[in-house]
């Protein structure tokens, strides 16, 4: 029997990735920090669909929460043919204006855990077959980010890691992806104060459609779901620097 992990499962993005996952007949360890609205989506998802379910509860924004994990994957002998890095969050406001604490557990979440996960569980994944690894990037993480700097500068970190990755796994029979979603239709916005920017004013995607992009490239180093994101993307390589990262600001606005 082997399963796939995934982080930040109790809402959004992560919580469709397991619904999709449940629909395709696969095991699932979930983990987030909401224990009870983990144990209800493990409990419907093992009824619907008939698979096995484990619930971790952890926080990810703890060195402790990594080891959580880890210990209870090595204990539980639970085999892995994935790894969905979804969890993380992102906040807006000017730096000096935003609690240090809140930025520095922003790095540790969508950074140092995404990071430390990664490699206590390569391991693990390199002994099935065919298994693969995503990392939940943004289109963030191609420009500098005035008024969430922090956050921009996080997902560039996952998108070069991952990309990185990628090249040094292609003879491992490990695939690593990195999602790269624009504004989506989840909890992330209103987390992260963002519902009345220009950005999301603008029009959402569905995390459905994310996640189904996700889980189809899969092999590939990097998913950019949307056509309009993906011209985002591609207008922004164009741009001079200064030019992107003017606009991003101005999106946040």
């Amino acid at each position: 029997m082997d399963y796939v992990l995934i982080t930040g499962a109790s809402a959004g993005i992560g919580e469709v990735f397991a619904r999709a996952l449940a629909a395709r007949k696969q095991n699932l360890i979930l983990v987030a920090r909401r224990e009870d609205r983990l144990t209800a989506l493990a409990q419907e998802l093992s009824g619907q669909h008939g698979i096995t379910t484990e619930v971790l509860a952890a926080d990810l924004a703890s060195p402790s929460g990594v080891e959580t994990v880890t210990q209870a994957v090595a204990n539980g002998g639970w085999a892995l043919s994935g790894l969905i890095n979804n969890a993380g969050f992102g906040d807006r406001g000017r730096f000096l204006e935003l609690s240090l604490e809140r930025q520095l557990n922003m790095i540790q979440v969508n950074v140092t855990s995404l990071v430390a996960l990664t490699w206590s569980l390569l391991p693990n994944l390199k002994a099935r077959p065919d298994s693969f690894i995503i990392n939940v990037a943004s289109t963030a993480a191609f420009q500098a980010g005035p008024n969430m700097a922090i956050y921009y500068a996080t997902k560039a970190f996952v998108l070069s890691f991952s990309e990185a990755l990628h090249e040094e796994l292609r003879g491992d029979g490990v695939a690593v992806s990195t999602l790269c979603p624009g504004a989506t239709d989840s909890e992330f916005a209103a987390e992260a104060h963002m519902t009345d920017t220009k950005l999301f004013r603008s029009g959402t995607m569905s995390a459905v459609a994310v996640v189904e992009a996700a889980l189809a490239h899969r092999q590939q180093a990097i998913v950019i779901p949307g056509l309009r994101n993906r011209l985002m993307v591609w207008s922004g390589k164009l741009s001079p620097r200064c030019i992107t990262r003017r606009l991003a600001g101005w999106l946040q606005a």
